[in-house]
């Protein structure tokens, strides 16, 4: 496979250049290798190569396409299928602008022929569509009444979003569309007909759901984060976060981690913020005394749990809004616990590491002044409001987003450090309408999917399948379906990623009798730690680019840090009060969380093999088996893990005194 190539290929990355060091001793990370990596491990990033003239005609339109695509989801009062289908041709238009066959046959402002003939072609299916939509859903009123010219606009048109997807978004998506499509007619016999029908000409497939909340709420969302980024928000997050914890043990560690959580919530791109992000806190923490496959892997996963931080959640927030029919501000809301307690467990791995390399901080000459920091919180405006605007149901999300994209635009050309330009303005709507292809290309391949499964009884299948295979235990299902959504979320975008976990595993669990936001939380945490579970790790192998190292062991450590991913959600999958779902007290939201807490302590020092010193093979078997009682609901079993871990603790600390005292005879 392509990612094998991709692993053995990582390391070496710029081996034989000298690396440069800036006035702080630190690895300067070029922006060519920042580039580099991007291209090798971010489908997104490789585009082709306008210049001059083109250049700015090509930005023009694709900021065109983002101011379209802001008016369309405010203002337009067409059909759904007509604003479907346009949009779509539209992201097939720009899509081939953008992204070549292969990334090693791109040459300056070239675009072959055939890629012109496959645009048009494609483009004019959904555009054909779109301008006849009113008649054509007269005419189309069942899969009998289908005709040969029907039939080839939808397989054309579907074909070429096929074939976009794999340019910009990667091929292990089209993988499980091609077994699903070869399920449909080899196993399922669907006709073709019929099977077109459903997939093309009805809200059930391409412009299905997935499709659907991508151009009502999620371009917007796209184009404010393009926004936000521009503002210098990035560099305002790392300079906070090394003023919160840059001086604590291993600093560097800890603000990778705060700042990669706030900057991968607004990027929406584990891949992209591990490189962007990585680029400076990985240099910082090799510096401090991190291995590199630590370092790396440090960025991995917070960038990965950047797709899990609210309010904004990568932006399957609103897809997750959409499917459980819940408002944006509840599933924010029910994601914060959750959200904490996998930082947490990342923090507490990241201090114990520090602790057991003797590791310390970064000095206070090299952080920003406390009152430049507070000068700079104006650009929390734009968040700020966001969340605000969501929270009280002012208005719609979609114009919630609208309003916090002109606050953006005000804090930055407020700004003095990074002045929002008119080219500015222009790169950031152009990287907004960039940003839409891969997810919106994802979304209707996410619909492909979903729309093979409903018409095939696929669903029903796979849940029984699941069910008996489980013999209705409920921890037997819960782990059946880790493994599905791990699988299914390797190599796949956030959003697609989500689409498909709905669609498919979701449903199995609220037929095992977890309640429905549980069930949805759970499949979406296990589909996007695959960013960062070998073998496809996408996540860590990029980190371990950035930081010189072994991949597979920085994906390795990236799951270990991570541990709190694989547990918290089998917390709430069994206390659903953790989501806010079903609570009958507070002390009980409070005391699942502060068990839960206390329980990934435990495995985190496991893990580690560290406390007070290094922990021996015996301790370390105590502290994982007290740990997850602990996290297992029941103040039975609380007690008896608290018990544990004091055990373990006081252990620790009658030898670690034993230890100084023969040290200092």
């Amino acid at each position: 496979m392509s990612n094998e190539k991709n692993i053995k290929d990582a390391p070496e990355l710029e081996t034989e250049k000298t690396p440069e060091f800036d006035i702080n001793g630190y690895e300067v990370v070029s922006e060519d290798e920042v580039n580099e990596v991007m291209k090798k491990y971010d489908r997104e990033s490789n585009t082709r190569i306008w210049v001059g003239v083109p250049h700015r005609v090509v930005q023009v339109v694709m900021a065109l396409f983002s101011l379209y695509c802001i008016y369309s989801t405010l203002f337009s009062t067409a059909s759904l299928e007509r604003r479907m289908t346009a949009f779509l041709g539209c992201v097939i238009i720009m899509g081939f602008l953008y992204y070549p066959a292969s990334k090693h046959h791109v040459r300056p402002n070239f675009m072959p022929w055939y890629d012109i003939i496959i645009m048009v072609v494609g483009a004019g299916c959904f555009f054909y569509y779109c301008f006849v939509a009113d008649d054509l859903i007269k005419v189309l009123s069942s899969a009998s009444k289908m005709t040969t010219m029907y039939n080839v606009i939808a397989i054309v048109g579907i074909l070429v979003l096929m074939e976009l997807c794999r340019r910009c978004v990667g091929v292990p998506i089209l993988v499980v569309v091609a077994v699903l499509l070869f399920y449909t007619f080899g196993v399922a016999n669907l006709t073709l007909e019929r099977a077109l029908y459903t997939l093309f000409y009805r809200t059930g497939g391409v412009i299905g759901t997935p499709i659907q909340v991508c151009a009502k709420f999620i371009v917007v969302f796209i184009v404010f984060g393009a926004f936000l980024e521009r503002t210098g928000i990035s560099k305002f997050f790392i300079d906070l976060a090394n003023k919160i914890a840059g001086a604590s043990a291993g600093g560097p560690a800890k603000v990778a981690v705060i700042s990669s959580a706030l900057c991968g919530m607004v990027s929406g791109s584990s891949v992209g913020n591990t490189v962007t992000t990585g680029s400076v806190t990985i240099p910082m923490m090799k510096k401090t005394g991190y291995k590199p496959e630590f370092a790396g892997a440090v960025e991995a996963a917070a960038s990965t749990g950047g797709q899990i931080m609210p309010p904004i959640m990568g932006a399957a927030a609103f897809l997750m809004a959409e499917y459980i029919g819940i408002s944006y501000g509840e599933v924010a809301l029910k994601a914060i616990l959750p959200a904490f307690l996998y930082f947490a467990g990342i923090f507490i791995a990241v201090h114990l590491e520090a602790k057991k390399l003797g590791l310390k901080g970064i000095s206070r000459a090299e952080m920003a002044p406390g009152r430049e920091l507070a000068k700079k919180s104006y650009l929390l405006i734009p968040i700020v409001l966001l969340v605000v605007l969501v929270s009280v149901n002012a208005c719609t999300m979609q114009r919630a987003a609208t309003y916090s994209i002109l606050a953006a635009i005000v804090v930055g050309f407020i700004n003095r450090d990074a002045k929002l330009t008119p080219m500015k303005f222009l790169e950031a709507l152009e990287a907004g309408g960039k940003g839409t292809i891969t997810v919106a290309v994802a979304c209707s391949m996410a619909g492909v999917i979903a729309g093979c499964i409903t018409a095939t009884g696929l669903a029903s299948k796979l849940i029984s399948a699941i069910v008996a295979l489980s013999g209705n235990t409920l921890i037997i299902g819960l782990f059946l379906t880790m493994v599905c959504c791990i699988i299914l979320g390797m190599g796949v975008p956030t959003t697609a990623n989500y689409c498909i976990m709905a669609a498919t595993c979701a449903p199995i669990l609220v037929k095992l009798g977890v309640p429905q936001v549980a069930a949805h939380f759970f499949v979406f945490y296990f589909g996007i730690v695959a960013d960062i579970t070998p073998p496809v790790a996408l996540a860590a192998y990029a980190g371990s680019a950035i930081a010189k190292s072994n991949p597979m062991k920085t994906g390795i450590n990236a799951t270990k840090l991570a541990i709190a991913a694989f547990i918290v959600p089998y917390v709430f999958a069994y206390s659903p009060e953790m989501l806010f779902v079903d609570v009958t007290s507070v002390f009980e939201v409070v005391q699942i969380c502060v068990s839960a807490f206390i329980g990934i302590f435990g495995v985190a020092a496991c893990l580690n093999g560290y406390l007070y010193k290094p922990v021996n093979v015996i301790l370390r078997i105590a502290l994982l088996a007290g740990g997850l009682t602990l996290i297992i609901p029941g103040t039975v079993t609380d007690l008896a893990g608290l018990a544990v871990l004091v055990v373990v603790l006081i252990l620790q600390r009658i030898e670690n005194k034993k230890d100084k005292a023969a040290a200092s005879v």
